[in-house]
Formats: structure tokens, C-alpha cells, sequence
């Protein structure tokens, strides 16, 4: 779990408040969804379904675009659709299937389908935040922003409406996020890194593979470009901030 963090120290009230929030049915509230796609929105779905069972209100910002969305669907899901330039089309064709060779390879190819579906989300996100209608409505409506770790944004809204946000994650290639935004205690000589197809009863040669592996992630895997979206939320908020800084403030994540 990842708590909010404030001048260093952890803010222990503002994450209980905030999990009692979500997951009390005695408080409801009304939570925002900035949601992702394909299996990471799978993942957020079961979350979703059991907060509205416990009585909270769950609206989903969602795309003109968005493949897994239907505007017609009676789920008790609110869906908050907004206009984008893009198409399905466009966003299907960004994921299209890789060749499971090498991991090297693998991971090569996957790092160039991510940083263009990010290319993507971030059109998203400018769309959302430039259209003041849209943003006049969300304003004040509120109480928390549920979002996925691997889909930036979340984080930005929650800044701009002054209101907690929570991560919803499967994991991230290299746990990225989990080890360096989460804190996550990941001894590279006991676990093996997601999707190496390395079990956690390793070789002294696996443990080393391992290793190198973690090394990669660390240095050379780039989930997104993060310039650009440091430029774009220093551009929205009118101030020098990395996206990462925003991903620090997390109050928790599931």
C-alpha cells in the first residue's frame, strides 16, 4: 500500500479517511474513474462493481473511442463520455499482437506499442482537461479519483479538483511503479521479474539472469515518454511538476 505522503512524512489519517471512504458501506461517496482499457480495465471493473454494491457512486470517464465501453450499457456503472479526435480504429491498431521470441525482443517491441498507446492517452487526457465545459461539471462532484498506475492522468485531475486519488494496478513491466512509487521490497535473488517465465525457485545462472533483467527495466525500459508528460502537466498546472511527483501522492494503491 502506498500511502499519501506530505513534507516527507506519511499522512496516516488522510489514508484511513480515505480507505474507510471507499470501502465502508456506512460512507458513501462519489468516485471518479479515469479508466484504462483491455485487461487493466478488467481489473478495475471488479473493484468498481463491489464499491456500487456498497452503495458509492462510481462515474467512468470515458472515451468517444474507448473499445470496451458501450454509452447503451445498463450497468450500474455512470459513464461520463467525452469527445476525442481519435478513433477505435486508431486505438485498436496500436494493439496489435507481438511475437513472444526473446524476452529482449519482446520487451523491445512492447516498449514501442507502449509509448504510442501513451501517445494516445495523453491526447486523452488534453482533451478532458482543455474541455471546460466538461471540467466545470466534474468540478466539486467528487470525493476521490480511482485510476490505474499505468495510465497517467489519474494523478493530474486529482491535483486540478484538489481531491485523493487511488491506483488500481495489475503490475507494470520490471515492476517499475510497484518498486520505485510504491515502495515495493523486491530482492531480485528470490523473485523473479513479471513475465520472465522464472519461477521463484532459481538457478545461481537465473538469479543472475534476474538480476540483469531488473537491470534493464531500471535503466533502459521506458513505459512512456516521460518528457512530454512532464512538459504537459507543468504546461496544465503552471508550474515545474514531474508526473512522478504526482505519482508520490498516491493515497493507496490496490
Amino acid at each position: 500500500i502506498a500511502l499519501h505522503q506530505d513534507d516527507s512524512e506519511m499522512d496516516f489519517s488522510s489514508s484511513a479517511d480515505t480507505s474507510q471512504l471507499l470501502f465502508s458501506s456506512g460512507s458513501c461517496g462519489k468516485v471518479l474513474v479515469w479508466a484504462a482499457e483491455y485487461s487493466h480495465w478488467m481489473n478495475m471493473k471488479t473493484i468498481l462493481k463491489e464499491l456500487v454494491q456498497r452503495g458509492h457512486e462510481v462515474t467512468v470517464l470515458a472515451s468517444s473511442a474507448s473499445i470496451l465501453f458501450d454509452p447503451n450499457d445498463s450497468s450500474t456503472l455512470k459513464l461520463e463520455v467525452y469527445p476525442t479526435s481519435l478513433t477505435k480504429t486508431e486505438l485498436e491498431n496500436i494493439t496489435m499482437q507481438i511475437p513472444k521470441d526473446t524476452f529482449w525482443l519482446y520487451f523491445s517491441q512492447e516498449q514501442e506499442i507502449m509509448w504510442a498507446y501513451n501517445n494516445i492517452i495523453r491526447n486523452f487526457c488534453k482533451d478532458v482537461v482543455s474541455n471546460k465545459k466538461l471540467m466545470k461539471k466534474l468540478q466539486a462532484r467528487f470525493d476521490i479519483i480511482f485510476a490505474d498506475a499505468s495510465f497517467p492522468c489519474g494523478e493530474l485531475l486529482a491535483e486540478l479538483f484538489n481531491i485523493p486519488f487511488v491506483y488500481s494496478l495489475r503490475f507494470t513491466p520490471g515492476y517499475t511503479i510497484e518498486r520505485h512509487s510504491g515502495g515495493l521490497i523486491f530482492p531480485p535473488s528470490y523473485i523473479p521479474i513479471v513475465m520472465s517465465k522464472l519461477s521463484d525457485q532459481m538457478t545461481f545462472m537465473e538469479r543472475v539472469k534476474n538480476m540483469i533483467y531488473v537491470i534493464y527495466f531500471d535503466f533502459w525500459f521506458q513505459m512512456c515518454d516521460m518528457k512530454k508528460w512532464d512538459q504537459f502537466y507543468s504546461e496544465v498546472l503552471g508550474k515545474n511538476l514531474f508526473n512522478r511527483e504526482l505519482e508520490d501522492l498516491t493515497y493507496l494503491c490496490l
